[in-house]
């Protein structure tokens, strides 16, 4: 098995195959983790339930034991080793529609309340909205998660982390991988994870596009009331912003639908000052008294989707290789289902299993 991409997808699915029994290399273009992956992060927000879903909702319902029973593989029990805080999620929604929200969590056996916006002070909810929490939902510590799976690959005997190992072509009819210096590794399943840069290595139709984050530190008399608070999304006064919580050494996040948009690439730069996309961002008001708030960084952030269906698609490109170019949210929080169907795939695979690292000159 190869795996080009060290992002969450590739690891995963490494830490997975190596369970399964198999063989695996992973290659990647920079360091393990990489600082400068799609994947790395302080946190996604981690929530099953779509209110306009049904059908998503209960595909996602084992997300969160998912995620728990990998932190136990990958930290053990540890006191503050983890990486999945259970802090809950709150999303605002129309009034009318909450009652209706509320029934898709239960028939996907998912919990969801409707709660008082006053009873998070400092978050903005739209006027007249219902505010509905999944309490059973929370935050990923996306970095924890990068460093706990490479740290556990890192000791597995059947794999190998290949660290600042460009690829320059993938072979999707022979599965055969060509690196930056000519060597080749060949296995006999392929799975390119390399976020937006995926589609320069094989067909995989993308749309990249391009969001800013901005993080803030809270002032020191809400600073506890923060490290329990959950994150939150559809919320500034036109209900068009999210944040992600502080705590466990991370800064409050914050930003806005109104400060995606599209690129042609990651290297694109025709394109507006991050300041200001990040001023647009804080005009949209998601917390309360934003001006109580230091900014202590403003950060470009890329995530790609599949162009056809506008989600996390994994498309099988050739006989024996797979692609995933989408990454994100969805991508992160999904990554343990992507993991399992390559396991699938390499089950019906034959002959046994190996990876082979060869120049071929």
């Amino acid at each position: 098995m190869v795996i080009v991409g060290a992002g969450v997808t590739g690891l995963v699915s490494a830490v997975r195959c190596a369970l399964a029994g198999h063989q695996v290399t992973v290659l990647e273009r920079g360091a393990v983790p990489d600082p400068g992956s799609t994947s790395f992060d302080q946190h996604r927000a981690l929530r099953t339930v779509n209110p306009t879903d049904p059908e998503a909702t209960r595909r996602l319902a084992e997300t969160h034991h998912r995620w728990l029973e990998l932190e136990h593989l990958l930290c053990g029990s540890a006191p503050r080793a983890g990486f999945y805080r259970r802090v809950g999620v709150l999303t605002g929604w129309p009034a009318a529609k909450a009652a209706a929200a509320v029934a898709v969590g239960a028939d996907a056996g998912l919990p969801v309340e409707v709660v008082a916006p006053d009873a998070y002070p400092h978050l903005r909810f739209p006027e007249g909205g219902a505010v509905l929490r999944e309490p059973h939902a929370g935050v990923l510590l996306a970095d924890r998660v990068l460093w706990a799976a490479a740290g556990w690959l890192r000791r597995h005997p059947a794999v190998r982390l290949r660290p600042w190992c460009p690829v320059s072509s993938v072979d999707a009819d022979s599965g055969r991988v060509t690196l930056a210096d000519d060597t080749v590794e060949e296995g006999d399943l392929v799975l390119v994870a390399c976020g937006p840069w995926s589609s320069a290595l094989v067909d995989t139709p993308t749309v990249t596009y391009r969001q800013t984050m901005v993080y803030l530190r809270a002032p020191d008399e809400v600073a506890r009331w923060w490290d329990t608070a959950p994150s939150a999304g559809r919320i500034g006064t036109r209900g068009d912003a999210w944040m992600l919580p502080s705590g466990d050494g991370t800064l409050v996040k914050v930003s806005s639908s109104t400060a995606c948009r599209q690129v042609s690439g990651v290297d694109d730069e025709d394109d507006e000052d991050e300041h200001v996309w990040s001023a647009r961002i804080l005009a949209a008001q998601p917390l309360t008294d934003m001006d109580r708030y230091t900014v202590v960084a403003v950060k470009r952030c890329h995530y790609a989707v599949d162009t056809h269906t506008a989600g996390a698609h994994l498309a099988q490109v050739g006989p024996a290789v797979w692609a995933r170019a989408a990454s994100g949210g969805d991508g992160f929080r999904t990554a343990p289902f992507v993991a399992d169907h390559i396991v699938g795939a390499l089950s019906r695979s034959q002959p046994p299993l190996t990876t082979t690292g060869r120049n071929p000159r």
